[in-house]
């Protein structure tokens, strides 16, 4: 029996487990539910997860473990010559077992790997027969010893309740020990790369030329590694693309929450939205082949030297891009504002354009700033506009008619391939992240500074 099918046939054990638990509960209770601390329904689920519960966390244990003692007892199989191997060509071994197993092609000729492959073989197929056989006699144990315990006083709601509540806080912990080890990874290969590049040439320099040569005997660069021309390209094409999208987006939701007419909403805003769905890469082709050579044309007409790349199609695209997240957002919160501030105003004697202005933007400030960081976050982590648009060119300039290059872009860059985690080249990946984390963290701290400065006054 394959794991699939045992976990459908677990699936279905719940399922009956569940119905089961469901008829127990009221034979028990002589068929009166009044007799029952909680509802039938209850006891069914209380079963299900005494049926369901044991049998996964058996599963999953078993699949963890599995696979090294597998391969522990496959090289145990092997001849000496390959057991007394380094760990390193032990597991191209044991890739080369398990690609005769399934039947790939592989350039091992050697008659042992093929009689290994067979061993490998068996052990699946008997990991996976004792799997299923101690998975469904669990799940079956399980299921009878909560069935005998179902008593009308049973208090069966407060278990599954308990029960939903270990897993919401399960789930929990993932998320934060998955954030935490992201940026615990990102923290220790930073500080390998300050260990072999000052962190003071990293923050200040002003050359960026990350290769280097690989082997003693390789030709090659020494290695630049001063990040300021990819903070100013970030910020440069950042800023643009705020100027795009600030004012168009948070206008445009005014206009639409304030001004528009139903039937014009209706149809307005989806059309705005779609602008959020569409694929990046369709962008940046957009930028590179029409917004680029316009800016590049439009830039000599008017005497002034523009590259082909420049930093002013990338953010003007960006901008167009990050409008529905401004826009969607600002929108949303401005129709949040208490429709008795609008008509204080209006008993004051404003206009609606007074109101707006002295009122429903001020009082809707709050979301309106969560809308533009989460824009400016769009925009820093930007990548495909920038690559298509903007260049590869570190350099350090403000003009936005030259081409540039953004953090992110770089980090795909210099992770790209096949790459030595020694060398400060691709280490250079991981601090250049740390420093986007650290800065958009930043960020989001003044602005929920500014947030709570706000909110005390219209509250």
């Amino acid at each position: 029996m394959t794991k699939s099918t045992l976990f459908f046939v677990l699936v279905l054990l719940c399922l009956g487990a569940h119905r089961l638990g469901h008829r127990r509960s009221l034979q028990v209770a002589s068929g009166r539910i009044r007799n029952l601390h909680s509802l039938p329904g209850y006891y069914g689920f209380f079963v299900a997860l005494w049926c369901g519960v044991p049998a996964l966390i058996l599963l999953v244990c078993w699949l963890m473990f599995e696979g090294p003692v597998i391969d522990y007892l496959v090289i145990w199989s092997l001849p000496d010559e390959f057991r007394n191997q380094p760990p390193e060509q032990l597991g191209l071994i044991i890739n080369d077992i398990r690609n005769v197993a399934g039947g790939k092609e592989t350039s091992a000729t050697n008659p042992a790997i093929h009689v290994a492959a067979s061993e490998y073989l068996r052990l699946r197929s008997l990991s996976d027969a004792l799997l299923a056989a101690v998975a469904l006699s669990v799940a079956v144990v399980g299921g009878v010893v909560a069935g005998q315990r179902i008593q009308p006083e049973l208090r069966a709601r407060n278990k599954v309740e308990g029960a939903l509540m270990l897993f919401l806080i399960a789930c929990s912990l993932v998320a934060i020990f998955t954030t935490v080890g992201i940026v615990l990874s990102v923290l220790f290969e930073s500080i390998r790369f300050f260990r072999l590049v000052p962190i003071t040439e990293f923050l200040f320099g002003t050359d960026w030329s990350p290769q280097m040569a690989i082997r003693a005997d390789q030709v090659g660069s020494s290695g630049a590694f001063g990040a300021v021309p990819l903070f100013t390209g970030t910020l440069l094409i950042s800023a643009i693309a705020m100027a795009v999208a600030v004012p168009i987006g948070l206008l445009s939701a005014i206009y639409l929450a304030e001004y528009a007419t139903p039937r014009v909403r209706a149809i307005g805003k989806p059309l705005l939205e779609i602008l959020a769905g569409v694929p990046t890469v369709v962008y940046g082709f957009f930028a590179a082949l029409t917004v680029a050579p316009f800016v590049r044309d439009v830039a000599q007409s008017l005497g002034l030297e523009a590259s082909s790349e420049s930093a002013l199609a990338a953010g003007l695209v960006m901008g167009v891009m990050i409008i529905p997240f401004v826009s969607s957002l600002s929108d949303d919160f401005i129709n949040a504002v208490p429709q008795s501030l609008r008509d204080g105003a209006y008993a004051l004697g404003a206009t609606q354009s007074e109101t707006i202005r002295n009122v429903v933007v001020p009082a809707a400030l709050p979301g309106i700033i969560g809308g533009i960081l989460l824009a400016v976050s769009r925009a820093i982590g930007e990548t495909m506009i920038v690559v298509m648009a903007a260049g590869l060119a570190a350099n350090l300039t403000g003009n936005p008619l030259q081409a540039v290059t953004t953090v992110t872009t770089q980090i795909v860059t210099l992770l790209v391939g096949d790459q030595e985690f020694d060398s400060p080249k691709t280490l250079a990946a991981f601090a250049l992240g740390l420093v986007l984390f650290l800065a958009t963290l930043s960020l989001n701290i003044i602005a929920m500074h500014i947030v709570r400065k706000y909110r005390e006054q219209y509250e």
